[in-house]
């Protein structure tokens, strides 16, 4: 049954081909009746055969097809040849051309569907008698009925279809949007990282440069200050070939900088400072340190920063005015854990994932970046029984 009605959906044309050939030989049964002789015996073949091919043809020329069905009409008219079963195929053309036709077509079936009853009802009165005009009347207005019917179905069917292609459209175009303002965010973000770690490599090189000047002095009076010197300048030579990989794929867009954003860049150890300004503000927050605190590269630290500035920023905004929060780092032996929760209005917080409750924040674009760059993972999404969660792990070695 679904095969039978995926191929007459496919198939729209074969479809009204078979209802046209079944209407042709319930029409030529009506015929046995007739008159052997006569203009409406010899007009009866062409009418009949003019109408199927109106239902074979309606969803391909729907305007020719009505056209043509008014020219039948005529010509049952004068050739008296009477109305019948092939009549049908005039309800249908008007129900398809009220759907998918053009509005003159559709109006001009609007016209034919008012008249037509009352042009039958003049043309064959002597072979109904009628005991008064109001009988008359009534079956006139009994006969188009039908007509009008399948007219308003099909132009209710036509309003539809446009306010669902219209639907369409605009959800297409606000896709469309979002994914350019995704872009847009994404960019924005990767220039930032990208200013970022500009300074961490441009510390680090002018550390080797400076440990390289200090062992190259040193070197022949104190041998032990040169080779530890060196030693500098091997780990941090490592560490700045770290991040130059991380910068790799990353385009530096917009390079004018604004007044005040180069700064010296934050640290793990700054996250108490910035919790105690959350504090300032009004929102109580539970800090832990667990494991055992060690020096991490630069854009580990960097990126653990502002990630906890950022889901504290984002449960203020969100929250409520009653959230509470709590951060956890956690120090393992190959990288850096973060916990960021709260227990604020989970179903508002959902939202900034996406764009921001506001629709103009996309914090957490940003935090994914970060994450990213360094090689991490990162998972959000709402706390059960309440607010949400962020999980960070920070390998302290750059996936290659």
């Amino acid at each position: 049954m679904q095969r039978l009605y995926d191929f007459l959906r496919r198939h729209p044309l074969g479809v009204d081909c078979f209802w046209a050939v079944v209407l042709f030989g319930a029409s030529g049964v009506s015929l046995v009746g007739m008159p052997e002789s006569g203009t409406a015996r010899a007009a009866a073949f062409p009418i009949i055969l003019g109408l199927c091919v109106v239902v074979a043809l309606r969803r391909r020329m729907p305007e020719k097809m009505l056209l043509l069905a008014i020219a039948m009409g005529v010509a049952q008219l004068v050739t008296g040849f009477g109305p019948g079963l092939h009549n049908f195929a005039m309800l249908v053309i008007v129900f398809t051309v009220a759907t998918v036709g053009e509005r003159w077509a559709s109006r001009l079936a609007l016209v034919c569907s008012l008249s037509a009853a009352g042009l039958a009802k003049l043309r064959w009165r002597d072979e109904v008698p009628q005991n008064s005009w109001a009988e008359a009347v009534f079956v006139v207005i009994v006969l188009t009925v039908p007509f009008v019917l399948a007219w308003v179905l099909g132009d209710s069917m036509r309003t539809r279809r446009a306010y669902f292609s219209q639907l369409e459209e605009r959800a297409a175009r606000l896709e469309r949007e979002r994914e350019a303002q995704a872009k847009v965010a994404v960019a924005a973000e990767r220039a930032r990282i990208a200013r970022e770690l500009h300074d961490v490599v441009a510390h680090n090189v002018s550390v080797m440069v400076v440990q390289a000047d200090g062992a190259a002095y040193v070197m022949d009076t104190a041998p032990d200050q040169a080779k530890q010197a060196l030693e500098t300048i091997s780990g941090t030579g490592r560490q700045a070939l770290a991040e130059m990989r991380r910068l790799l794929g990353v385009l530096r867009t917009g390079d004018t900088q604004e007044s005040g954003e180069y700064v010296p860049q934050p640290d793990v150890e700054q996250i108490e400072d910035l919790i105690e300004q959350v504090r300032q503000t009004g929102l109580p927050v539970d800090f832990k340190v667990e494991g055992t605190p060690r020096p991490l590269p630069s854009g580990v630290e960097l990126t653990a920063y502002r990630i906890v500035q950022e889901a504290l920023t984002n449960t203020r905004k969100h929250g409520g005015p009653d959230a509470g929060a709590s951060v956890r780092l956690v120090y393992f032996d190959d990288g850096l854990g973060l916990l960021v929760e709260d227990d604020g209005r989970g179903a508002a917080h959902e939202l900034y994932e996406d764009g921001g409750a506001d629709g103009a924040g996309h914090g957490m674009i940003g935090m994914r970046e970060r994450v990213g760059m360094v090689g991490g993972t990162l998972d959000a999404g709402p706390r059960p029984g309440g607010g949400f969660r962020i999980s960070a792990l920070l390998p302290l070695k750059p996936a290659h």
